[in-house]
């Protein structure tokens, strides 16, 4: 087994007058979530004297960050004006008069000018070469109807040499405004796309990533027509007379894209890696820019993790990776112990888990429900894996003492899932820290939201996708399904469940701000919150995204706050979202970004200076 490694073992300076300076905030909340303001002492000068002698000690700061608003996110130290940071580590925290004291000749001193800075945001549950593809692939996110889509495949087709794949991803027909002519279950028909595109072959991922929409020529190329059978765990949406439609639902999915695999497959390893080189490198970029430090990938395969593995030794990724396997039961049982590793190249990167799916998207309706779909009443969505796979998956979980994170979107689902854990781990296993997850958890039976407590299993789930999700929630499962089990935050916490927050991306944007703004309001694009009884408070939220997620993948001892000997992730923001009215808080930009105190974004214009 590769080796495990153990937190950093240097000395740091912890607050030495955290209780002198600072106020315990023993006060309640305001409405807002947000603490009252801090309340400052003055120090003696025999105090200060005292610190400057034990700064001396372990050495000056490397870096000061003052005049500023900075959330801890640490009950022990709250909101403070200044921190130091020495050697990538947050050195301390605390008013500018006790941090001044850490200054040395080599500080590099930043005035934060009383913005408002936060630890770094941890993407909870992302797809990161995703992120990368999606920058170098057809964005369709913005695309308003099916007429924009085959536009912008007309447009790439013009492009490209005939045989080349074009591929796009984002689109999703319920945030269309118009309906296309010609429909099967709400989904368009590919004869406009094929008629643009009769050379290319056409991939076009659904938003929620469990369908892709395929032209003519790729269905040909993958020998796809009438008679073409459904595979398990998947669908072929065929059109009256029995021809494919072009949607293909979960796993029919991979009846086409094996033709494309086939073409990649012509490339050199070398060609491979290459490319998977620049993926990567966007998809850094990208986080950085948006305030995410740290990633959780919601599943690489081997052979993709192994080139993340010689990025990260090289230094050549920033943001700091921490990936769930997802490959077959066989090479995870072959090969898991040889790549599990946590911590590696200070502390970027991490392979301590193993991804599954059970059941597909809402959208597409291929969530597996207790009862059939509101609008499709012929379906419960589909099982997208046997509940004997997952279990062999425990099983080698369990053997290789990682944690298991398990894709559940439905009631179906989760219920199946809760149950599975709950015999998997065992008594021994439950009474363990054993921090189990199941990715989503969008759409709960009333009576299983308490197990979830009960079993100690994390919800890790994405509140941007409640509000983009929203306006057409309802008539998938009906109002009384929606308002007692769809994205219930308010109930999970109120049963004791830790919540980790994340965006999904590339499903949605890998923005934090704009999932922050969901968590805190619930509302849609049209304004109109989604039961918003469920809302986080502002607190809540940022914890969500940030020391939450870090617990959730047993890394709180080193993430998630701005505590004195933690990681200096760190994040400035252009407005103060714990505080101003809650119109303004998507208008927050990111300003800087530091990951272990060092400066690896900054937005353009924006210079920090002392």
């Amino acid at each position: 087994m590769a080796p495990v490694l153990e937190p950093s073992s240097t000395p740091y300076v912890e607050d030495l007058v955290a209780g002198w300076v600072t106020e315990p905030w023993s006060r309640p909340q305001s409405a807002l979530g947000c603490r009252p303001p801090m309340k400052t002492f003055h120090l003696p000068l025999l105090l200060v004297s005292g610190l400057v002698l034990a700064c001396q000690a372990a050495g000056p700061a490397d870096l000061i960050l003052h005049n500023g608003l900075i959330e801890t996110v640490d009950e022990a130290h709250g909101e403070v004006q200044a921190l130091a940071v020495r050697k990538g580590r947050i050195l301390a925290v605390g008013s500018d008069e006790v941090i001044d004291a850490f200054r040395g000749p080599g500080t590099r001193v930043l005035d934060l000018q009383g913005r408002r800075a936060i630890p770094g945001f941890i993407e909870g549950h992302g797809h990161f070469p995703g992120v990368g593809e999606m920058l170098r692939n057809l964005d369709l996110t913005r695309t308003r109807n099916w007429s924009e889509v085959v536009e912008l495949v007309r447009e790439r087709a013009r492009s490209l040499p005939p045989g080349q794949w074009i591929v796009g991803r984002g689109w999703h027909q319920e945030k269309w405004n118009s309906i296309p002519a010609e429909t099967v279950e709400g989904f368009p028909v590919h004869a406009a796309l094929s008629a643009v595109s009769p050379d290319h072959p056409v991939c076009l991922e659904h938003a929620s990533g469990h369908a892709c929409f395929f032209n003519a020529r790729a269905m040909e190329l993958a020998g796809i027509d009438g008679d073409s059978p459904d595979p398990p765990g998947g669908e072929i949406l065929r059109q009256e007379n029995g021809a494919p439609s072009g949607l293909f639902r979960e796993t029919a999915a991979d009846l086409v894209l094996r033709a494309r695999r086939s073409q990649l497959s012509e490339r050199s390893l070398e060609e491979a890696e290459a490319d998977l080189r620049r993926t990567l490198a966007l998809a850094d970029r990208e986080c950085l820019s948006k305030g995410v430090t740290s990633f959780q990938d919601a599943g690489s395969p081997f052979d993709t993790i192994a080139v993340m593995r010689k990025m990260a030794q090289a230094g050549e990724l920033n943001t700091r990776l921490w990936v769930m396997v997802s490959d077959t039961n066989e090479r995870l049982a072959a090969e898991l112990g040889d790549v599990q590793v946590r911590g590696a190249f200070d502390r970027h990167f991490t392979v301590a888990a193993i991804k599954r799916h059970l059941d597909g998207a809402l959208g597409s309706r291929g969530a597996w429900l207790l009862e059939p779909y509101s609008d499709s009443p012929q379906s419960t969505g589909l099982n997208t894996a046997t509940l004997e796979s997952v279990r062999e998956t425990a099983r080698i979980a369990r053997e290789h003492g990682v944690q298991l994170c398990v894709h559940a979107i439905g009631d179906r689902a989760n219920r199946e899932l809760l149950d599975l854990y709950e015999q998997a781990l065992g008594p021994e296993g439950l009474a363990s820290d054993h921090r189990w997850r199941i990715e989503h958890a969008q759409h709960l039976h009333p009576d299983d939201i308490p197990r979830f407590g009960e079993l100690g299993i994390v919800a890790s789930m994405q509140a941007v996708h409640c509000t983009s999700d929203g306006p057409w929630v309802e008539a998938r499962l009906g109002a009384v399904r929606a308002r007692e089990g769809a994205y219930v935050w308010r109930s999970l916490m109120d049963h004791g469940v830790l919540i980790s927050n994340g965006t999904d991306a590339p499903v949605e944007d890998v923005d934090p701000i704009a999932c922050f703004f969901s968590a805190v309001t619930r509302k849609t694009a049209s304004g109109e919150p989604f039961y918003p009884d469920q809302r986080m408070n502002r607190l809540e939220a940022l914890r969500s995204y940030t020391l939450n997620c870090a617990k959730a993948a047993f890394e709180e001892d080193i993430k998630g706050s701005l505590t004195p000997g933690k990681l200096a992730d760190i994040v400035v923001l252009s407005h103060d979202i714990l505080t101003v009215p809650e119109e303004e808080i998507r208008q927050s930009e990111v300003l800087w970004t530091f990951v272990g105190g060092d400066l690896v974004y900054s937005a353009p214009g924006v210079t920090p200076g002392p």
